[in-house]
């Protein structure tokens, strides 16, 4: 008596690699993210070997797990893959606090950041 399995969201030529809690705020993922939007794979990952933001590691690995996961779980062929979807979402936000001068507090907003990751198979030009 387990749950019933819903439909596949992805079509049969693409796989996906998620990442929740990424200790970084939304907007610096996004500008990782968003430099490799498009990119074929090896060309995505050499971006991110040489890139110089900190977040870059593991936008990397996340990027290799939906590579591994399109290889291992959907037989698709590594050579032909495009990053078709990298996104990025809001996750937990901690709040602290700085004292400051006179009683008052200075404001610490921590956020975190959720990554996703849509590989596809590019078609064979014939």
């Amino acid at each position: 008596m387990g749950k019933i399995s819903a439909a596949r969201r992805l079509d049969d030529t693409e796989a996906q690699a998620v990442s929740h809690m990424i200790r970084t705020s939304p907007r610096k993922l996004n500008l990782v993210a968003a430099s490799i939007r498009g990119m074929p794979v090896d060309r995505a990952l050499a971006e991110l070997s040489f890139s110089k933001r900190r977040i870059a590691v593991e936008v990397k690995k996340v990027l290799e797990s939906a590579i591994a996961n399109a290889e291992n779980n959907h037989d698709l062929d590594v050579d032909q893959l495009v990053v078709k979807e990298a996104f990025v979402g809001k996750a937990l936000v901690m709040k602290r606090w700085h004292a400051r001068a006179r009683g008052r507090v200075g404001k610490i907003i921590k956020p975190w950041a959720n990554l996703t990751i849509v590989v596809r198979e590019r078609e064979e030009l014939a």
